[in-house]
């Protein structure tokens, strides 16, 4: 265990911080001055010390100058309240290792440290350094999101630093920025269940209702055929681990981020992007084909329709296809008769393997392996591509000139904290939200809805309400609880409320 000396006449303020550093592998003996410190250094020695800047007696700065002189290889780090130049150059001047600002989150440290001890590999690879800098701005950030669009930055900035700390091997500095997406996650959830109401009325976001109209209508025309490529459950992060390799050669028009309805599934997200109605009004329009939470057959067997009939409603003359792709042998014909889409205006390809990833409930401990945390899941993701039907369709239809429109439905989340819930016999079967005439449930886990019509969503009863999960939170019954608590831990699962869920990508791509 690393041995520290942290030197601080307040020292007591900073007992959880000496704690976590421990739980870390870091032994921390304090002292209240710097006349102590130069005593202790007589006689003990430090893998690194910790200094207070405004100490009664000796000075921060005047305590380094004199330690440096007995120990000038020791790796120090100046903690103060002041920011002012002259104190930043004295410290500079004395060549400390690092310089932390109060008030001090214990990650702050644990981050500087990790930069002082693995020093050689961030020459290499400064990306843990490069955090660390942006460390509290993206924790003020976080506490300070007060519109969707600023939780859409919060998330673009997340999954940046995520991907690129995925590249080193460094499992601290990883587990620190989960921490900070966790957090993340945690306050949007807050959001969400005060403002949501808001986002549906506002058009600050496009939304899975309001996509086709106002996105890919646009881009329709005679002159340049549309593909759009609808990946089922397909994340915000793995997109931007797939966008190098999709994006070579070609024109990003459209790069940004639309938010998916909730509940975040298929039924009700993408039923909603093809017709271009609430779920609400997609139930009555289509009150016929509509299926209701408890009754038998697929919830998305007329998205075919639901196109021809929005278009129509568009007012425009649009040829279209519709092609659905749930395994390699139907990845591979849509490949073959791609060059006979080049008549249509818009080709619309509904690509599901992702989907089938999260949704492997038969082999959910192979997948549970292969996909074990959200670095193996992008990992997993990005081999599939690579050797995918899927990537030879994009491949090709750069080759012919289409444009190219790249999308999903929802997102999914890497669940880990079950939550017990129980209603009627007819509650619905999702792990990420429930709807039915009465449910009970933990109030710290969930988004309770008595009014669906609030969130533009059916009842499926008389009197009907709904539960969204937050944060990692799946939903268990008594029934079966440990069996179905360790089957679904650790899996990825969506219908709730999260950053990963909800804040999907939207990418038009135009050929050369």
């Amino acid at each position: 265990m690393l041995k520290l000396l942290w030197i601080d006449d307040e020292i007591d303020y900073f007992k959880s911080h000496i704690l976590f550093l421990k739980n870390k592998g870091y032994n921390t003996e304090t002292c209240l001055s710097g006349q102590e410190a130069i005593n202790l250094i007589k006689i003990n020695s430090y893998d690194a010390i910790l200094i207070d800047q405004n100490m009664p007696g000796l000075s921060g700065t005047e305590t380094l100058d004199l330690l440096k002189k007995e120990n000038v290889l020791t790796p120090m780090i100046m903690i103060t309240q002041n920011s002012d130049e002259i104190t930043v150059n004295e410290a500079l001047g004395l060549k400390v290792n690092d310089y932390l600002l109060k008030p001090l989150n214990p990650n702050q440290v644990l981050l500087s440290l990790i930069k002082i001890f693995k020093k050689n590999k961030l020459v290499t690879d400064k990306t843990a350094s490069d955090y660390q800098k942006n460390y509290q701005k993206i924790k003020r950030n976080i506490n300070y999101c007060y519109s969707i669009n600023d939780w859409v930055e919060i998330y673009k900035t997340l999954t940046y630093w995520e991907i690129e700390i995925s590249q080193i091997d460094n499992d601290d500095v990883y587990e620190i920025l989960q921490s900070q997406k966790k957090e993340a996650n945690k306050l949007f959830g807050k959001y969400i269940d005060e403002d949501y109401e808001n986002i549906l009325s506002n058009n600050t976001i496009e939304l899975s209702h309001t996509l086709f109209k106002n996105k890919i209508h646009p881009e329709l025309n005679s002159k340049i055929p549309t593909l759009m490529v609808l990946i089922d459950n397909f994340r915000y992060d793995q997109w931007k681990s797939l966008e190098p390799d999709i994006t070579r050669d070609c024109e990003i028009f459209i790069n940004e981020i639309y938010s998916s309805i909730i509940p975040t599934t298929t039924q009700y997200s993408r039923n909603s992007i093809f017709s271009g109605l609430s779920p609400v009004e997609v139930n009555k329009r289509y009150s016929e084909l509509w299926k209701k939470e408890d009754e038998d057959g697929g919830k998305n067997l007329f998205e075919s329709q639901l196109i021809k009939d929005q278009l129509k409603r568009l007012g425009k003359e649009i040829s279209y296809s519709y092609d659905k792709v749930t395994n390699s042998s139907q990845g591979a014909k849509f490949y073959e008769k791609l060059k006979n889409k080049r008549s249509n205006n818009l080709s619309v390809l509904v690509y599901n393997f992702v989907d089938m990833i999260s949704h492997a409930k038969k082999d959910v401990n192979l997948i549970k392996e292969l996909a074990k945390n959200d670095k193996a899941y992008r990992g997993l993701t990005v081999s599939w591509y690579n050797n995918s039907n899927l990537k030879k369709i994009i491949e090709r239809a750069k080759e012919m000139g289409f444009k190219i429109i790249i999308t999903t439905d929802h997102g999914t989340i890497n669940v880990n904290t079950p939550s017990l819930v129980s209603g009627d016999k007819d509650i619905s079967n999702n792990l990420r939200y429930k709807t039915s005439k009465k449910i009970n449930a933990e109030a710290k886990d969930v988004i309770s809805l008595s009014d669906p019509s609030k969130f533009l969503l059916p009842s499926n009863h008389l009197s009907s309400c709904y539960i969204f999960a937050k944060e990692n939170t799946y939903f268990v019954y008594s029934n079966n609880y440990n069996n179905y608590v360790k089957m679904f831990k650790n899996t990825y699962q969506h219908g709730g409320v999260s950053l990963e869920e909800m804040l999907v990508p939207f990418v038009i791509i135009n050929p050369k």
